[in-house]
């Protein structure tokens, strides 16, 4: 596909953080869906036929859904226009999304607890499950931090709105600490790599490829992996504008997106050489036996159904940050699906033979 670019309609707070926008187009995908009467679901059932015209600005982070779109060849397969927004972490997409300029975006689970508290109607359409120990909490070079009690009285980077953030609150609460036990430092989540190698903070939340760029600075560390059992639910999603659910041109459009975004990751599941070097090494530019290690690191992706077990999922992570006071108001999870995609992630879990997983112990 040959890349061009768009012009997308931002007000000011949201123009500064477009980073690149590529446009793609390519023949049709259909199916069908049932509407689901269940809290969370949308009025009227979901639309299958998009119609010629149809557009969809996908909000990206480093690149990875266009890359698993194009390497799996999903992407031309799609029955609109897509255009790819590139940025950094869940408060910039939800800037896009009050701004109209984003229409669906891949994201951790804190980011829709925040847009639900903000008063944003962005729904989640799908989910994928990753390895929960994907999720590393990075020491500083010169540090001596082997357990999760070795954190009272040190500086931690923290985002809000990330998923990151829900994992330094359970890690306090794991270790019996309080937020005022630490130093909470608030950055840009892509502010964290820097500040732990450099020594600005004692500790990070850090995943892939984050992880491994750290490791390289001499004499920076990660907590072990047997005290972190519980802090990171490795859960992924999709989610969307409820006025992009709500079109019936972009609604069958997100449908078809969520089919081939399944199809795109248990393509990767079934080819992690060539997804290591096709993303870690040729767009993260990591080595080959690191991307190997990446790779690893994140396990098979699994899809889970969006059913209630999901809302009560995404419930405890509410409940863990709000329990530490993080949260403006009381919020429902339910109130943050659309659950009529679940038909959708049922037939082509099921017709590709991919798992629907089962949750973390």
């Amino acid at each position: 596909m040959i890349p061009r670019s768009s012009r997308l309609s931002l007000r000011r707070r949201t123009a500064a953080l477009l980073l690149a926008v590529v446009a793609v187009a390519g023949p049709g995908l259909t199916g069908c869906a049932n509407h689901d009467e269940t809290s969370g679901a949308a009025d009227g059932p979901l639309p299958v036929d998009v119609p010629p015209g149809t557009e969809l600005v996908v909000a990206d982070q480093q690149e990875r859904v266009q890359t698993w779109l194009r390497a799996s060849g999903e992407l031309d397969k799609l029955p609109f226009t897509i255009k790819f927004a590139n940025f950094v972490g869940g408060p910039a997409i939800l800037e896009a999304f009050r701004a109209g300029a984003a229409d669906v975006a891949q994201v951790g689970d804190v980011p829709p607890i925040h847009a639900l508290a903000a008063g944003q109607d962005v729904p989640i359409v799908a989910a994928y499950q990753s390895n929960p120990l994907a999720l590393k909490l990075a020491v500083a070079p010169g540090r001596s931090i082997t357990r999760l009690a070795d954190l009272k009285g040190r500086k931690i980077a923290y985002a809000e709105g990330t998923a990151q953030q829900a994992g330094v609150l359970r890690a306090l609460a794991k270790a019996g600490l309080a937020p005022s036990d630490v130093t909470l430092v608030r950055l840009q989540l892509n502010d964290f790599l820097d500040a732990v190698r450099t020594g600005q903070v004692d500790v990070a939340p850090l995943i892939e490829p984050n992880v491994t760029r750290l490791l390289r600075t001499p004499g920076a560390s990660v907590i072990p992996d047997s005290e972190l059992a519980g802090l990171y639910g490795g859960l992924g999603y999709l989610y969307a504008r409820r006025e992009a659910v709500r079109d019936p041109a972009k609604a069958a459009a997100t449908r078809a997106l969520v089919a081939a975004f399944i199809r795109a990751q248990q393509w990767s599941n079934l080819h992690q050489d060539e997804w290591a070097r096709t993303y870690y090494v040729g767009s993260q530019k990591v080595g080959a036996d690191d991307a190997k290690r990446i790779v690893d690191s994140y396990g098979v992706y699994t899809f889970p159904h969006l059913d209630q077990r999901l809302v009560n999922r995404q419930q405890a992570t509410i409940d863990a940050i709000d329990a530490a006071g993080e949260l403006p108001k009381k919020i429902r999870a339910a109130d943050g699906f659309d659950l009529r995609f679940d038909a959708v992630v049922t037939q082509t879990v099921t017709e590709i033979g991919a798992s629907f997983g089962t949750e973390p112990k």
